[in-house]
C-alpha cells in the first residue's frame, strides 16, 4: 500500500481527492491538510510515502512545505497537484524537491500513476508540464566555459535527454551510441552533479538550462 497525505487549502478539493484516492486498491490516505504547516505536522504523526501537494496555500505554501518535507522526511516523496503550470512554479517546485508535477486537469488514472511513480522513486509530469520542460531544455548546448560542474558536452546532452524522459535505450538510439556508453555518461554526470536518481537530474537540467 502507498501511504498518502493530501494537502490542499480548498476543503471541497481536498475531500474530493481523499474520496478519489480511496477508490484505489493500492493507496491508503493516512491524512489530509489544509496548508503546508498542517502537511508537515501530519507527517510527524502519520508517516507517508507520498504527499499530494497543492502549491498556493496560506501560511506555509506548497514549495516551502515541499522543501521542509524533503529535509525532515527524506523517505517521503512529494507530487505537486496545482492549477499553475507556469515556468516559475514548475522550477520552484522541482528545486524544492518535488518528484512529480500535475495540473488539476489530471484524472484519477494520471494521479494514481504519479503517486506510484513517486513511491517507486521515479518522476512523472503531465503532458503540459513535460512540454514546458522540453521547451526550457531546448536551448543550444552551453560552451565548455558555461557548462557547470565539469560536465562534458556529451554528458550535458545525455542529461538533457534524461530530463526529457527518455530511457537509456531511447537515448542510445537518439545519439547513435550503445546503451553501455549511455550508462557510463549517466553515471559520470550523476557523480559530477551529485544526483541520486533521475528526478534530481531533471531538476538540475532545468535549473542549469542544459
Amino acid at each position: 500500500m502507498i501511504r498518502v497525505v493530501v494537502a490542499d487549502d480548498q476543503q471541497a478539493v481536498r475531500e474530493g481527492l481523499v474520496a478519489l484516492l480511496g477508490l484505489l486498491d493500492d493507496v491508503d490516505v493516512v491524512g489530509s491538510a489544509g496548508n503546508g504547516f498542517e502537511a508537515v505536522e501530519t507527517l510527524a504523526c502519520h508517516p507517508a510515502d507520498v504527499v499530494l501537494m497543492d502549491l498556493r496555500m496560506p501560511g506555509l505554501d506548497g514549495v516551502a512545505a515541499t522543501r521542509r518535507i524533503r529535509q525532515d522526511h527524506p523517505g517521503t516523496a512529494v507530487v505537486v497537484l496545482t492549477t499553475y503550470a507556469d515556468d516559475a512554479s514548475i522550477a520552484d517546485a522541482l528545486r524544492a524537491g518535488a518528484r512529480g508535477y500535475l495540473t488539476k486537469n489530471a484524472g484519477r488514472a494520471e494521479i494514481a500513476a504519479a503517486l506510484r511513480s513517486a513511491a517507486a522513486g521515479q518522476a512523472m509530469f503531465t503532458a503540459e508540464v513535460s512540454d514546458r520542460l522540453v521547451e526550457a531544455l531546448a536551448a543550444p548546448p552551453k560552451s565548455t566555459a558555461e557548462r557547470p560542474d565539469g560536465l562534458t558536452a556529451r554528458e550535458a546532452e545525455v542529461l538533457a535527454l534524461v530530463a526529457r524522459g527518455l530511457t537509456n535505450q531511447e537515448i542510445a538510439a537518439e545519439l547513435y551510441i550503445g546503451e553501455a556508453t549511455v550508462k557510463t555518461h549517466i553515471n559520470n554526470s550523476f557523480a559530477k552533479i551529485g544526483a541520486r536518481h533521475r528526478a534530481e537530474a531533471v531538476r538540475y537540467a532545468l535549473t542549469h538550462r542544459l
